[in-house]
């Protein structure tokens, strides 16, 4: 095969970011944002697995094989994080921590008056009753 015959051709990516994105789509559609808030800790979980398998230097692979499953399983892990029908179990997200060389650790934060985006979660007037 004639290793020319692609000389002519030029790679160009085109500049994504999601964050640019969804924050645009967030803007122009109301039942876009609300759809996006109420996947937030989903995206935040979502990335802190992601931060913590780049940070330790690990491919999927790598991690997968200290969890003792395949990287297709690990790769179903990280996407499912979006899907609240199949969300890792507690378990998992240790084992994954363990393998990037990290404890799992996890908070409940008091939201900001913003944190809920549609009127049916609403803030209750007596939190102490």
């Amino acid at each position: 095969m004639n290793k020319d015959i692609h000389k002519d051709i030029h790679y160009n990516p085109v500049p994504f970011n999601p964050r640019i994105l969804a924050a645009e789509k967030c803007s122009e559609d109301s039942e876009f944002k609300m759809a996006y808030d109420a996947l937030e800790d989903e995206f935040v979980a979502l990335a802190a697995l992601l931060e913590a398998r780049i940070a330790a230097g690990l491919t999927q692979t790598e991690v997968a094989k200290r969890m003792g499953i395949s990287q297709p399983v690990l790769a179903r892990i990280e996407s499912s994080l979006g899907n609240k029908n199949h969300s890792p179990s507690l378990n998992t997200l240790r084992k994954y921590a363990r393998a990037c060389g990290l404890k799992l650790e996890i908070r409940m934060v008091k939201p900001e008056r913003n944190d809920f985006p549609c009127t049916c979660v609403k803030e209750e007037s007596n939190p102490g009753s």
